[in-house]
């Protein structure tokens, strides 16, 4: 069976190139465009990893994350953040909030999926 990976970002683009690089790779994908509509999703999925945008409208990506790793069932799922908030000491607040890592955008199309497949629990397979 293939790895469940859930994307949420705000930005059309972004969302629509991460999900079909993920989908080409092999990932089975789910898309959110804000952190509502990503909780709504949550409720029915348990997925093996998610890839969250930062800056989202609304409740923020780490904000989200922090929700996330306070839920029993969710906790265990690594979040990787996925933003263009590139500044020194971003990525620690990605990490403090509850991120497995953090990749930068633009994203780049040659290595998304290797990078992905990194933050992979080992049983989660394409």
């Amino acid at each position: 069976m293939s790895a469940r990976i859930l994307v949420v970002d705000d930005n059309p683009t972004n969302l629509k190139l991460a999900c079909y690089l993920l989908e080409e790779g092999g990932y089975v994908v789910e898309a959110a465009v804000d952190a509502e509509h990503a909780q709504e999703l949550l409720k029915d999925m348990t997925p093996d990893l998610i890839l969250m945008d930062i800056a989202l409208p609304g409740m923020d990506g780490l904000t989200l994350t922090r929700q996330l790793k306070a839920d029993e069932r969710l906790k265990n799922v690594p979040v990787v953040a996925l933003t263009a908030f590139a500044m020194k000491g971003d990525d620690q607040k990605a990490l403090l909030a509850g991120c497995a890592g953090y990749i930068t955008k633009p994203i780049d199309t040659r290595d998304l999926v290797q990078k992905v497949q990194t933050f992979l629990p080992g049983d989660a397979v394409k």
